[in-house]
């Protein structure tokens, strides 16, 4: 069984770690490293999409991804518990027509023993914004 420390139950140092990883990771948009973090049988509902499995997940981003451009994401972490982080975060990206959002959310993970994440659950509202309007570059 492979390990992806930090390792549940959570501090709130380790909780941070754990959303500064997955920030790091999301933002260099390649699903292949992404998806390494979940367990093979991981469970999402993003929006109103529901993905069961690694393949699923890895297939959903590649589309994300050639949607969502120029995508840049900042995660803060709201709560924790043993096996459970909830984090809020926004993020900016543009349509293949150059229109520009923000893209608001939250989002409830749950860990494995082995740290890799087993579920996660994400709410988001995406806001059209001016160009100029942007926070991350």
């Amino acid at each position: 069984m492979e390990n992806k420390p930090p390792l549940p139950p959570f501090t709130k140092e380790t909780a941070k770690t754990k959303v500064q990883m997955a920030e790091d990771a999301w933002n260099t948009k390649n699903p292949e490293k992404v998806v390494l973090a979940y367990t093979e049988d991981s469970v999402w509902r993003n929006r109103s999409e529901f993905l069961v499995g690694r393949e699923q997940i890895r297939e959903f981003l590649i589309r994300k991804w050639n949607k969502e451009l120029d995508y840049r994401l900042k995660k803060e972490l709201w709560s924790f518990t043993k096996h459970r982080i909830s984090v809020k975060f926004e993020y900016e990206w543009h349509d293949d027509s150059g229109q520009w959002y923000r893209s608001y959310g939250n989002e409830q993970w749950e860990f494995a023993d082995n740290g890799l994440m087993r579920r996660r659950e994400a709410s988001i509202n995406d806001l059209p914004i001016q160009e100029s309007q942007r926070k991350f570059r």
